[in-house]
């Protein structure tokens, strides 16, 4: 163990303090070290000083070496004490970047976040669908309120991305077909698609960009305010109060919104296959029609309520574990919509495996 005193400049500000660290980074502690800032001639300390202080004990603890203030006075002293909090912070972040412990405590916050979504998922179920059943009550006026709000309020915007995924679907199609001869089967493919597909799919992720982000948004700022907190004290089920009414509307509009999606998506490719490829429009209607399977519409509507429970059940579980102010709100909406969108798409891909291996 080595100690190295370094003395500090009359003032410590931008310049000299990077030139203090400077020094130090030069010829870097070792393990066990002990690196001692002399402050006794220091009479003046900044804020752009106190960072370079802050980024120089950072890097010092980096080296597992201990970093120590000595002989400060007055002013300066008054300001080391107020970074203190900060310098403490820097050294515990260092240290839970190493080690077993960090990885068990990350596996413990799994398990507890897992466990919340479990506690969330039953009394969801419960007070949707069997709660009811028992007389228990449900708040049927937010239920109305947030079919307009999911449903209602989203048509346009889905209408108008679908349609413009059926145009994008045909242009690209009709440009491999065309070396074939066999631009009419554009009509087939778009049918098919988003059937099966696309319709759900897209509708998914503009759901997740509006209502899960909104729920999030919703429940955290309630959280925040202490409300949710405050309804549980009158004696309230959370689940039943704000949960429920909204995975039964969505439930309810998630497939109405699919179907819109749906004749959207073969409208857009119509325009294509009709005022570019030059079919004659009942040509194309009677291709598209014959190539329409009942099964495809299974496939696609069978999707759609699962991407509608995971997008009220993610919205919800973000939403009530919320921490913090208003960046925890921003934070947890930002996680709602990645959330959405990753299990949206993992579970496509095991219907689609479901469907290809088994059905």
């Amino acid at each position: 163990m080595t100690t190295r005193r370094f003395p500090c400049p009359e003032i410590f500000d931008q310049h000299t303090g990077e030139a203090v660290s400077e020094s130090i980074r030069r010829d870097p502690p070792g393990s066990s070290d002990i690196c001692v800032l002399d402050f006794s001639a220091t009479q003046q300390m900044d804020t752009r000083g106190a960072a370079w202080l802050l980024a120089i004990t950072d890097f010092v603890r980096s080296r597992q070496a201990e970093v120590r203030f000595e002989n400060a006075k007055g002013f300066v002293a008054d300001f080391i004490e107020l970074l203190d909090p900060a310098l403490h912070e820097v050294s515990v972040k260092r240290k839970k970047a190493f080690g077993w412990s960090t990885v068990l405590d990350k596996l413990v916050a799994v398990y507890n976040e897992l466990a919340d979504f479990g506690n969330l998922l039953f009394d969801a179920i419960y007070w949707t669908f069997v709660a009811p059943i028992e007389g228990k009550g449900f708040r049927w006026n937010l239920f109305v309120d947030e079919m307009y709000e999911m449903g209602v309020r989203a048509v346009w915007i889905n209408s108008l991305m679908n349609c413009m995924l059926g145009l994008v679907i045909a242009m690209l199609s009709a440009a491999q077909s065309r070396k074939l001869g066999l631009d009419i089967f554009v009509a087939d493919l778009v049918v098919i698609a988003f059937a099966r597909e696309l319709a759900a799919l897209m509708t998914a992720v503009v759901v997740a960009g509006r209502t899960g982000a909104a729920i999030t948004a919703e429940l955290a700022t309630m959280k925040v305010q202490e409300e949710i907190d405050a309804l549980r004290g009158m004696g309230l089920k959370i689940g039943q109060f704000l949960v429920a009414p909204r995975i039964l509307a969505l439930l309810v509009v998630m497939p109405c919104l699919v179907t819109l999606g749906i004749i959207f998506g073969v409208l857009g490719g119509s325009l294509w296959g009709v005022y570019v490829l030059g079919f004659d429009a009942e040509k194309w209607y009677n291709q598209t029609v014959s190539a329409a399977q009942l099964e495809d519409f299974f496939q696609g509507y069978a999707k759609c309520f699962c991407y509608a429970l995971i997008i009220v059940l993610v919205g919800c579980h973000n939403g009530l574990r919320v921490e913090g102010g208003s960046r925890g709100v921003g934070l947890m909406t930002t996680r709602t919509v990645v959330m959405i969108t990753f299990f949206v798409v993992l579970t496509d891909m095991l219907y689609a495996a479901l469907f290809y291996f088994v059905l």
